[in-house]
């Protein structure tokens, strides 16, 4: 049981304009964020396509740090997911992204063939009933959305691919180019769900990103929720950069400066002008996380301009915020406050699926 009161969909309100937020607990009791775990089975983002381009095999470090399977993308003939865990006595097998045309376990010697079944394993001649299908490795789930894969520990329902591709696929974002140059790996000492909260509004741009702030129009900033995510838009101010939007186009005629994406429970997806930056939020405690940032660019020259060109300083802006929200939440005077009904629909949203989860 959650504490004194068990995670229901009743904990918060349908009604944005009534709803309560979480109890502080959620953000600073061990058991609360050791429960929380189970929603990080479901779909990650693993890769974009431009990442394995060097690469036939790409161990997924990052999703391993978040819900504790080891994984690793495998091109071929096509790209799939497989465990990256040996067969024989559990040693992980590739231990960095490489070029090969075999994977073997550095700790006895079996070998696996790129489609996930077993090739060779020495000293097994006289054992019975081997090789079986057990000896092979487990394929795991996995999507390619616009260039980018995502892989699950389980079959798990579908996104809304198809919706989100009609708003955002004009972009073509599989023809982005990874740039490592923009890679970066920050830890922040508070609870994962307080980067969510605050990713999913708008409402504390004026007054924690002053940069950001003269980059887009507060004034018509737009969130939009949907099952497995919300849809964040950015209104660019007159004469700066914004997207050269297609006709017909769902938001034709408006100046658009940025699309921020978040697919529950813990990605986001930044569409500049320029390209993209995706975050990735890693639990790593009740009060501490990583956030990875990796950046896949479609038009350099573009992003030294408009809200994408302060991503750094944003960063550091978010962290120092979130950092002082941890330590307030630990106050034994604070524990549930209200959400905005016009600035905060998103952070309402993700309440809302989390307590879904425990019904």
């Amino acid at each position: 049981m959650f504490g004194c009161e068990a995670m229901t969909e009743s904990l918060i309100d349908e009604d944005i304009r009534v709803a309560q937020t979480l109890p502080s607990r959620f953000y600073t009791e061990v058991h609360e964020f050791e429960r929380l775990k189970s929603v990080f089975s479901g779909w990650q983002f693993a890769a974009h396509q431009s990442e394995l381009q060097a690469h036939t095999i790409q161990p997924l470090e990052h999703i391993e740090a978040i819900n504790g399977e080891s994984m690793a993308l495998i091109r071929s003939e096509e790209t799939q997911c497989f465990s990256n865990v040996c067969t024989h006595r559990g040693m992980r097998l590739a231990l960095e992204a490489c070029t090969k045309n075999i994977l073997q376990c550095r700790y006895h010697g079996r070998t696996f063939n790129l489609d996930g079944t077993l090739r060779h394993m020495p000293e097994f001649e006289q054992a019975i009933g081997f090789p079986s299908d057990t000896d092979n490795l487990n394929q795991f789930p996995l999507k390619q959305w616009m260039g980018m894969y995502f892989a699950a520990q389980e079959a798990v329902p579908d996104l809304p691919w198809a919706m989100l591709e009609e708003r955002l696929g004009f972009l073509t974002p599989e023809s982005f180019n990874h740039d490592a140059g923009r890679d970066r790996d920050h830890t922040v000492d508070a609870n994962w769900l307080l980067y969510v909260d605050n990713y999913l509004e708008g409402f504390h741009i004026p007054y924690v990103h002053p940069e950001l702030n003269q980059a887009l129009d507060y004034s018509g900033y737009v969130t939009e929720t949907f099952d497995g995510g919300v849809l964040q838009i950015g209104k660019a101010v007159k004469g700066d950069v914004k997207f050269d939007l297609p006709p017909g186009h769902p938001d034709e005629g408006q100046d658009i400066a940025a699309y921020y994406l978040w697919l529950f429970p813990n990605m986001m997806f930044n569409f500049y002008p320029w390209g993209l930056s995706v975050n990735v939020v890693i639990p790593v405690s009740h009060k501490q996380c990583r956030v990875l940032y990796r950046g896949y660019v479609s038009d350099a020259e573009m992003a030294n301009q408009g809200a994408g060109s302060v991503l750094d300083t944003v960063e550091h802006q978010d962290q120092w915020v979130i950092e002082e929200v941890q330590k307030g939440m630990a106050s034994r005077a604070y524990d549930r406050g209200r959400y905005s009904p016009t600035r905060e629909q998103g952070v309402h949203h993700f309440h809302r699926m989390l307590s879904q989860q425990f019904n």
